[in-house]
Order: C-alpha cells, then structure tokens, then sequence
C-alpha cells in the first residue's frame, strides 16, 4: 500500500494498557466512558502479561486492519511486536493512542496527546512505513545500554510511579561509574557521515543512547539526528563520568551535549562488557554481557497525520 493514500479499514480493535499512566484507564470512569463510545471497534482492556499481550495481538491480526495501542511506550512495544509476529504486518497497520506517562514514541510521528485529535488521526490518517531495531531479539524504537537502564532497574524496586519515580531512582547515578565495552558497528554512518563497512571500538561509557525516534519519554531529546525511517539505528556514546554527566543533564535533556559526545549510525551493533544493563521502549531487558542489535527497515505500518 502506497503511503500516501488514505487508510479506510473495515476492521479494528483497540489494546488499552489500563495500567498505563497511573491506572489511567481505572481512574477515570468519564475517559473509559467517553473511549468506549468514541473508539472504533473492540476494546481489549489488557491487563495481563507481556507475552499474553503480544499473543492477545498476534490472534487479532488475523482479523483486523488496524490494532491501536492504547497505552505508553511500552504497551506499543508490545502490540507492534504482535503485529510483527502475526506475519501480518503489511497488512495491518499500528495506530497509537497516547495513553502513558512517557509516550516518546508518538513525538516522532506527530501524534498529539489529546486523545480526541488522537481518535480522529487513526480515522483519517495515512499509514507510513516506518524503520524498527531488533533490540536482542525484541522490538524496540529506542533504548539505552548502561546509567539509564540501571535507573529503570532502580525504578521497579520501588512503587512511586511515572516521572516521580524516575526522578528518585535518577539519584543511582551518583554511584554509577563508566563501563568497559567493546562495540562492533556494521554498515554505517560516522561523526562526519562518511559511510563505513565495519567499525571496531573499544570504549569506557556511562550511557549509550540507542534510537530511531529523537526522545526517550518525558520530552527528553536523547538522539537528536535519530531519523523514524532512514535505515539506519543511531547511537550516541557518553564517555563521560557520572558526575559530569549530572551536571550537564539539562543540555543532555535538549539534545545539546550529544553534539560533543561520539555519535554513530549503523544497521548492525554488537556490545560486549560484563554485565551492561540494558532497557528498550522504557523496558528492563536485563544485565547483559552481550547484545546485539539489528535494523528493521520499513518493518511495520503506523496510522499518521495527513499533512
């Protein structure tokens, strides 16, 4: 299907993560109401697993034109993982509700966070191909290996949800130290965008951001020259101290201080250290000593503004 033809589905169901920003969907009895009225389709209020909500998608696509996630970044992570293990996914398209407290994924589509300007995008939007990262075998559209992933193994000790709770797990970083890595680059771009078959490094990194979209949630421009569908995942290394890396956050959080910091793109990277913490689409992926990742280009079909 073209991308610039006009997307009318006969069939569409919609995943709501209702656990979402702060049990969003739970709360607020007017928002459920007015979805439920509003939304096309079957809702599926999806209050299980990972694995039973990309399964739960998986089936649906059998089915459907369109899936909407409902939900933050994750809960897209989950759906569009369904889609893709459906065999399905140019056939079906992704529409996105934002639903979460991060959702930095809609930031790159335009997608606005009013849900009913939201609704109406996946009535008479356009699907766009867009580019994915196999992040060590799950799908993801950024991430990060090493402080920030060690920040979300801190968040899930302790209840306090959403920004609040990173802020507070954020004050791990004070005894964090730079991480010995080897990272292997496979057809890419350098700093000065000359193309490369292979790249060697042998690095000491607090964090690497890993993106195809420009934010992590909240606003937080961490890959500033990340582009949705250019072929190619972008990475940024912060040789940097823990200390030094606190100070300068506010230029970091704007995508400033990346510009000082050794940037790459490539279709292949391949880390190796001794137990790198890893996050993707704000998920614990673990701690790890070796994790590869890979480009999916124009891997799935997302529901975007006309203009």
């Amino acid at each position: 299907m073209s991308t610039t033809e006009t997307f009318s589905p006969r069939r569409i169901s919609c995943i709501i993560n209702p656990n979402a920003a702060n049990r969003r969907w739970r709360r607020n009895r007017l928002l459920r109401w007015y979805l439920q009225n509003r939304l096309p389709g079957r809702i599926y209020d999806d209050s299980r697993n990972r694995d039973q909500t990309v399964e739960t998608v998986r089936r649906l696509c059998r089915d459907n034109d369109i899936i909407i996630a409902a939900g933050g970044d994750g809960t897209i992570s989950d759906v569009i993982q369904g889609i893709l293990d459906s065999g399905r996914a140019g056939e079906v398209a992704l529409g996105i509700l934002p639903f979460g407290s991060g959702n930095a994924f809609r930031i790159a589509l335009g997608i606005p966070l009013n849900i009913g300007r939201a609704i109406r995008i996946i009535e008479e939007g356009r699907p766009k191909h867009i580019d994915l990262i196999d992040f060590g075998g799950r799908v993801a559209t950024f991430g990060s290996i090493g402080a920030t992933a060690q920040v979300l193994v801190e968040k899930l000790k302790h209840p306090t949800p959403g920004l609040v709770g990173h802020v507070l797990a954020s004050r791990i970083m004070l005894k964090l130290a730079q991480k010995e890595q080897e990272v292997e680059l496979f057809e890419g771009l350098d700093e000065r965008n000359q193309p490369f078959e292979h790249r060697s490094l042998k690095l000491k990194v607090f964090d690497a951001y890993i993106g195809k979209t420009n934010h992590f949630g909240y606003g937080w421009t961490i890959a500033p020259e990340a582009r949705i569908d250019d072929g190619y995942i972008d990475i940024t290394f912060f040789e940097i101290s823990n200390w030094k890396y606190m100070l300068y956050f506010p230029s970091i959080y704007f995508g400033h201080f990346q510009k000082t910091q050794r940037h790459f793109k490539a279709r292949r990277i391949v880390f190796r250290g001794n137990d790198l913490p890893a996050q993707y689409n704000g998920e614990l992926l673990g701690k790890l000593n070796h994790i590869e990742l890979k480009i999916l280009p124009k891997a799935i079909q997302v529901i975007t503004p006309l203009n």
